[in-house]
């Protein structure tokens, strides 16, 4: 951890630097909620069940939630002090090292772009089954080209768009919720004789019918499902009022996921058996075949169509904002924060459209392989972030200390000090470590690892060059 005293918050206008504060409270909860609400929930919540059983996906489901939140107390502190676009590269910067957020910003811009092409390729594939004459590959232009478009005017104007698309997500879910709970307790009566009434299938090969160590691999998965919620610190910077938006926000999106997702896991899980459970389709389309649910098909299509989208917008946002606060702290070239007269960092944008399109190549390996192995590494850096988030948290307050300022004196303070930001760092170790055990997941483990030793070495590169210019 590096020695560099801290230094004081940016004042609104240096840390926001031109960008718009027009974002209220509904569009920073439904910003999180979409980028949350995506292939982890409706894809991979499958995988889970299949890997860990249903308890054991349950059980990790409920872990994953509550070190997201965790995470969440630990950035809303931290946002709220210091409200920048950058966020929590900006905060590792400042108290762990210009290094390490230097290399937290690359990790999140890659786990975004690794995470949109497999959107967009995904989008092409569902449309596909509509119209099968037209190639995947125009599907997934013509989705770019407008997200891009989305993310390219104002900031309202893809906040209000973002806004929709999510409330679209939510009510898909809560509908799920609703006919998956009364097929449970027999209130509607499926036509499938797989699908019954009770609680008998959550036990009926046992426990942990795969062991304990499913569980532990499935932690990564999980937590890939929950990344988007640290969507909030991004947005602190461009939040009118973020001491007020920014822990309501926290609030209610914690609420919202512990409804979601936990509930939808549990949906899953007691009406879809495990051993059939996987990524050949969606869980929820399953379920809703099995309990007779006319054009099922059609109508789950296109609410995850609806999520890609969603999620491929809210991922744009994050990583181009990551280009343009590392080109700020002049670690790229200036003209990747280049913004319009409207504050859009539009060459930002652009090249994060651009480092999206390698994923594409999806579409001519095995979708399982390449989606777990997709998922992982973009999973890495989602922990690697939240790791760095946690250390940012207890760096912060022992400068607090150091300057002779106490706690008391933040506008929002995280509860649960030192415990919160420790327990969400060893719950990150852990999934690390499950990582490792995982014959899948462990080729994106050394990816992830070589990346963010590339990231220090060009780091350390560019600056030892640059002091020789200087000299």
């Amino acid at each position: 951890m590096s020695d560099i005293p801290p230094h004081d918050p940016l004042p609104s206008d240096e840390s926001t630097a031109g960008y718009q504060r027009s974002m209220k409270m509904r569009h920073v909860v439904m910003l999180s909620l979409g980028g949350v609400i995506g292939t982890g929930l409706f894809m991979s919540s499958g995988a889970t069940v299949g890997q860990a059983g249903p308890i054991g996906a349950i059980l990790a489901y409920v872990i994953g939630g509550f070190v997201a939140y965790l995470v969440m107390m630990s950035l809303g502190e931290l946002a709220v002090h210091m409200p920048e676009t950058g966020a929590f590269s900006a905060y590792a910067t400042r108290y762990i090292g210009p290094a390490t957020g230097y290399t937290v910003a690359w990790l999140y811009w890659m786990t975004w772009t690794v995470a949109l092409g497999a959107e967009l390729t995904t989008s092409g594939q569902l449309m596909q089954q509509w119209f099968p004459s037209i190639p995947v590959w125009h599907w997934s232009l013509l989705f770019g080209v407008v997200i891009t478009l989305m993310n390219i005017f104002t900031t309202r104007l893809f906040a209000e768009s973002e806004f929709w698309l999510s409330l679209l997500k939510v009510i898909i879910v809560v509908v799920f919720l609703m006919v998956g709970m009364a097929a449970i307790t027999g209130l509607i009566h499926p036509s499938q004789s797989v699908v019954s009434p009770g609680l008998h299938q959550l036990v009926e090969d046992g426990i942990f019918p795969n062991g304990l160590m499913p569980v532990l691999s499935s932690l990564l998965i999980v937590t890939f499902a929950f990344s988007g919620t640290e969507l909030i610190g991004i947005a602190a910077g461009e939040t009118a009022n973020p001491s007020k938006t920014v822990p309501k926000a926290i609030r209610m999106t914690l609420w919202r996921l512990i409804i979601f997702f936990v509930g939808a896991i549990f949906v899953i899980a007691t009406l879809l058996p495990y051993k059939q459970a996987g990524l050949t389709d969606s869980p929820f389309v399953m379920v809703f075949q099995n309990i007779g649910i006319p054009y099922t098909d059609h109508i789950m299509r296109f609410v995850i169509l609806t999520a890609m989208l969603s999620a491929a917008s809210s991922g744009l946002y994050a990583s181009s904002r990551m280009l343009w606060t590392v080109s700020q702290h002049r670690m790229l070239p200036r003209f990747f924060s280049w913004q319009t007269a409207k504050g859009i960092p539009l060459v930002a944008i652009m090249f994060s459209m651009l480092g999206g399109l390698p994923a594409l190549l999806t579409k001519y390996y095995p979708t399982g392989t390449v989606y777990i192995a997709l998922t992982s590494l973009a999973a890495f850096a989602v922990v690697a972030v939240w790791m760095s988030i946690s250390v940012s948290h207890i760096m912060f307050r022992r400068s607090l200390a150091r300057e002779g300022k106490s706690s008391h004196s933040l506008e929002y303070r995280s509860p649960g000090y030192p415990w919160v930001p420790a327990i969400s760092f060893l719950a990150c170790v852990a999934a690390f470590l499950g990582m490792a055990f995982d014959p899948m997941q462990r080729p994106s483990l050394y990816c992830g690892l070589s990346f963010t030793a590339l990231c220090y070495l060009s780091y350390y590169t560019v600056t030892y060059f640059r002091k020789r210019k200087s000299m």
